[in-house]
């Protein structure tokens, strides 16, 4: 009788890696903007209503890229993906849930009266931010460049999401 090896998932490719922190990003941008706006209008919310447009928002999106890698791995190859690669996109999609974390919490204590409902959302964006810049932090950590060009990936990565951010509050009060 010959013993097996334990099967392994195999370790996911650079190309693969690429597309999960994508997604993460697209998601936090996403959840930015929906926060923005619902903290704008804070005072004529509930914590619940804004925990169920965020959560809304972020499935439906999640499910709308999660079509996009399919339709895109169909155009591109003219197949149907493997197990190992529809595994892959269903897993990067559902990595993306991770994002509501956070500001679901901080709703959650203040549906209980820890704070209100502007406080919890001014907290969702703050954790946002940072999540952007751990994200860039983490994408670039490991690059073999000298540090002053990874603090001015760091920094372009802060502006852009500054301008972002300010694009979003400008469409929002338009």
């Amino acid at each position: 009788m010959q013993a097996t090896e334990p099967t392994v998932p195999p370790s996911p490719s650079a190309r693969q890696r690429a597309a999960s922190l994508k997604e993460r990003v697209y998601i936090i941008f996403t959840s930015l903007a929906v926060v923005l706006a619902l903290r704008s209008h804070a005072d004529e919310t509930t914590p619940l209503a804004a925990a169920a447009t965020l959560s809304i928002v972020v499935i439906g999106s999640l499910l709308g890229i999660f079509v996009a890698d399919l339709l895109s791995h169909l155009t591109v190859h003219s197949k149907l993906p493997t197990g190992d690669e529809l595994h892959h996109m269903i897993a990067v999609s559902a990595d993306g849930l991770g994002v509501l974390v956070t500001p679901l919490l901080l709703l959650t204590a203040a549906g209980l009266g820890l704070w209100s409902t502007a406080v919890a959302l001014a907290w969702a964006i703050v954790v946002l931010v940072v999540s952007l810049a751990v994200v860039g932090f983490l994408a670039i950590r490991r690059l073999e460049i000298p540090l002053r060009h990874k603090a001015a990936i760091m920094f372009a990565e802060v502006v852009l999401s500054l301008l972002v951010i300010g694009l979003e509050l400008v469409a929002h009060n338009l």
